[in-house]
């Protein structure tokens, strides 16, 4: 009898719901919207009405599905408990506990982003690293460790929040956390453009940037790569938060190699060498020969590991 599982991604925009077999091939995947009624609690029954609905369309029974792997934007502790989810609007519950009874399935969960790491750790980037830590570059930064293969999550499972090291005590503006200084504030996507901005506003001719009022991280690696001075600059800056925030982990967890995902690692080369040339003088010589590599899974990061919560 061949068997299956189900990774769940769950987002504050969208449910990624992908079908696995037991060797961890995706078969197929699909997106839903995140309706955050019920106090949050439509979330889960939408994502095990969809699962419900799927399976019946395969003509599953239960005895060929496996499990279900979840990921949630927030820790998640070993057992399933989740404190709060505040994108979502969902309080003290569960997960595990309140999945399994919806489906009447195993049920396994975790951090987005932990989980997203164990995805690349398992069929992406970093598949011959059994150390490595996965870093997210998009809205905010996130990130998950991966130790001798198992996610190292922590007693509250916020471990990983490598977003939120401080990086700058001088810094005036507030973080989302509510402290101030996070990496989170320089090398995500809206960092890099907050960085933009207050370069502009003290140099604001010399940049191809000033005739912009639409300014992205994207447009500006993209100048970056022109030669225009002033991204050139901002890219340095962001990079060399990057390299210390990751010298400081580097110090700790001691992986084998760095895994940078997210939107802004479509950047590629210039990326990886900027952060590199800041991440060697800040490390101890014997963390200096570290892997640097962009990610490969994508946005299909969550549901890979999802599906190795469960399959492991």
């Amino acid at each position: 009898m061949e068997q299956f599982c189900f990774g769940v991604d769950i987002g504050g925009t969208g449910i990624k719901v992908g079908l696995f077999n037991m060797a961890g091939d995706l078969l197929e995947k699909w997106q839903i919207d995140t309706i955050k009624t019920g106090n949050g609690k439509d979330v889960l029954k939408d994502a095990a009405n969809f699962i419900a609905i799927k399976s019946k369309e395969k003509g599953f029974t239960k005895e060929e599905i496996i499990g279900i792997g979840v990921t949630l934007p927030g820790p998640v502790k070993d057992n399933g408990d989740v404190l709060e989810l505040a994108n979502l609007g969902l309080g003290h519950f569960n997960i595990e506990k309140e999945m399994s009874e919806l489906t009447g399935l195993k049920v396994k969960a975790g951090n987005d982003a932990n989980v997203a790491a164990l995805g690349e750790q398992w069929k992406g980037t970093g598949k011959d690293y059994e150390n490595m830590v996965l870093v997210t570059l998009g809205t905010g930064v996130g990130g998950g460790v991966i130790h001798n293969g198992r996610i190292l999550a922590g007693s509250g499972g916020a471990g990983g929040e490598i977003g939120h090291l401080p990086v700058n005590y001088n810094e005036k503006e507030v973080c989302g956390c509510g402290k101030r200084g996070c990496l989170e504030q320089y090398a995500s996507a809206t960092g890099i453009v907050r960085l933009a901005k207050q370069a502009l506003e003290k140099s604001p001719k010399g940049s191809l940037l000033s005739n912009e009022e639409n300014i992205t991280a994207k447009l500006i690696f993209d100048l970056a790569k022109q030669g225009d001075k002033l991204a050139l600059n901002i890219v340095d800056e962001a990079c060399r938060y990057l390299g210390i925030a990751l010298a400081a982990v580097a110090q700790v967890v001691d992986p084998e190699a760095f895994i940078i995902g997210g939107g802004v690692s479509k950047a590629g080369d210039i990326l990886i060498s900027n952060i590199k040339k800041h991440y060697t003088p800040n490390v101890m010589d014997a963390l200096k020969d570290r892997v640097f590599a962009i990610a490969s899974l994508g946005n299909d990061a969550g549901i890979y590991g999802c599906a190795r919560l469960i399959l492991s």
